[in-house]
């Protein structure tokens, strides 16, 4: 998991977007409390951000040079997937500086 290094090589700021209730978001709630101490660690000055906010279906936001955004959903998706899904946005700001 070398990528996880690169995070703010190739992000500006990552949002983790979630409810804290819903059963939806009950993965997307495991993987950032398992997940950011490491992912903060290793990209101490990529602004990570958690914003919880009563009934929104679980997202996960990165902003790129130029203001480019992108976003996936996370409703129903594992840890593992998620991860999967954190590491194509990182691949995708990879291919944005090519």
């Amino acid at each position: 998991m070398a990528w996880r290094g690169r995070l703010s090589r190739n992000l500006k700021e990552l949002r983790f977007l979630y409810c804290q209730t819903s059963p939806a978001s009950t993965q997307t709630r495991e993987f950032v409390h398992r997940n950011y101490k490491d992912l903060k660690t290793l990209n101490p000055k990529l602004p990570i951000l958690i914003r919880e906010c009563s009934g929104v279906e679980p997202q996960l936001w990165a902003r790129y040079d130029m203001g480019v955004e992108r976003y996936v959903r996370l409703d129903g998706l594992t840890e593992a997937q998620i991860n999967k899904k954190l590491e194509e946005l990182v691949q995708a700001g990879e291919a944005l500086k090519a």
